[in-house]
């Protein structure tokens, strides 16, 4: 669905339905204005912090909360350039920060529970985030982090306390973003984009301002309003061009267009470059489609060489590479860790690439059941009720898709059209 998240613990996303989520919107907004970045150069301002932070430790290797501030730089260096060699480092600042200080110390523990969601390894996250409240509960971070690993082990009334907590405490960038992403994955969309705007409010940093920014684009695709997300993603790159969440937003609106060069220079993201071989695939690109699944490939390993494990990738890949069967173990072992839309909508396409509907079903509707409908979620599940012979249904789900973004893949697209056009007038079965 979306999206990868900012700071401290958010490199995994929220499922959980936010109580009182309506009254969240009545927090007063920052009377600061949002930086004017197209009007200045852009800075690195994390290379700068990552450079003053080590120049602190060299002065005073002792520093602690130092230490732990490292590691939470470069985790988040992490998220930006998207390359997890940036874990290791995180994980070594942050257990220096513990050897130095083994109690008390919340903030090294809440920089190991966000690596931990980072590598997808949402136990010990969890685990993580629920020593550093006994030290700390009134830290927002260890919140946050929480919230995320509960998210995506299935605990949504458990997560929906920690976002909620994480507000109360501090109403500010990390905590609308989550809450954002929140009404998001209930349906309410609109909601959504308003929280996030309040994330905008609070955004200071410009890696902070492109990540806003980048997700209003990914909202506003998400609905088929090309326009609007294209302005959100320039505001993103001007803010930070280094942004691939932005980079890539403008490779899919011009893909929309007929137009794929936008993705060769992407940063190198296993999502972006399996869906780039996808459609040099379509296009009868078919050397250029498995060398970007090489490199795909070889992103899934360096992610694993770095500590993280994604089988939900792995699954993507496999669908992409022709082996479906491959794709169901993987997405499989997946759901047996986290009960995610995502993963849900993933392991029952992989299903239906194998021709198992009726085992893929329970799982699409599990994608939906919580509210959101984003077009690809419908789009599977009207094509597993069309290999089922469930015609009105698979025409309901279809045109679902096709109405809430007429763009949302030029793949598969053509064959929703395709296949609402072959369906009987009438409906059919249900």
């Amino acid at each position: 669905m979306r999206r990868t998240l900012v700071r401290l613990g958010l490199a995994a996303v929220l499922a959980a339905a936010l109580i009182g989520a309506a009254a969240l919107l009545t927090w007063p907004r920052s009377t600061t204005p949002a930086v004017p970045v197209a009007a200045r150069q852009p800075v690195d301002v994390l290379a700068q912090r990552i450079a003053r932070t080590q120049q602190q430790l060299r002065a005073v290797p002792g520093d602690w909360p130092t230490w732990a501030a490292l590691g939470a730089a470069y985790l988040e260096r992490a998220r930006v350039t998207a390359d997890p060699a940036y874990y290791p480092k995180a994980e070594q600042a942050a257990r220096r920060s513990l050897a130095l200080r083994a109690d008390g110390n919340s903030d090294a523990l809440v920089v190991l529970g966000a690596l931990a969601n980072a590598r997808h390894d949402f136990p010990a996250a969890r685990g993580h985030a629920e020593k550093a409240l006994t030290v700390n509960n009134h830290d927002a971070e260890a919140y946050g982090v929480l919230a995320d690993a509960l998210t995506q082990l299935g605990d949504a009334d458990g997560a929906t306390r920690a976002v909620q907590r994480m507000l109360d405490l501090r109403p500010g960038l990390s905590a609308y973003a989550r809450a954002s992403y929140d009404l998001e994955l209930h349906g309410r969309v609109s909601e959504a984009e308003s929280l996030m705007r309040q994330a905008l409010d609070n955004a200071v940093d410009p890696h902070d301002v492109a990540f806003c920014r980048a997700q209003l684009g990914d909202l506003a695709f998400g609905r088929g309003d090309l326009a609007t997300a294209a302005t959100e993603y320039g505001i993103a790159l001007s803010a930070d061009p280094a942004t691939g969440t932005a980079q890539h937003g403008m490779a899919r609106i011009a893909a929309a267009r007929g137009d794929l060069t936008g993705y060769p220079g992407l940063p190198p993201s296993m999502s972006s470059m399996v869906e780039y071989a996808l459609l040099l695939s379509a296009a009868d690109r078919d050397e250029e489609a498995a060398a970007q699944l090489d490199l795909a490939a070889a992103a899934d390993r360096l992610f694993t060489a770095n500590g993280g494990t994604d089988r939900l990738a792995t699954a993507e890949l496999a669908l992409a590479q022709s082996r479906p069967a491959d794709a169901v173990t993987a997405a499989r072992a997946e759901w047996a860790v986290r009960q995610h839309p995502d993963v849900a909508d993933t392991l029952a396409w992989a299903l239906h690439a194998t021709g198992r509907n009726a085992e893929a079903l329970p799982y699409a509707r599990h994608a939906v059941a919580g509210g959101a409908r984003p077009a690809v979620y419908s789009y599977h599940l009207g094509m597993i009720h069309l290999g089922l012979g469930q015609h009105g249904a698979a025409r309901t789900e279809l045109e679902s898709a096709l109405s809430t973004n007429p763009h949302f893949s030029p793949i598969d697209v053509p064959i929703a059209r395709r296949a609402l056009a072959g369906l009987p007038a009438s409906g059919g079965s249900r």
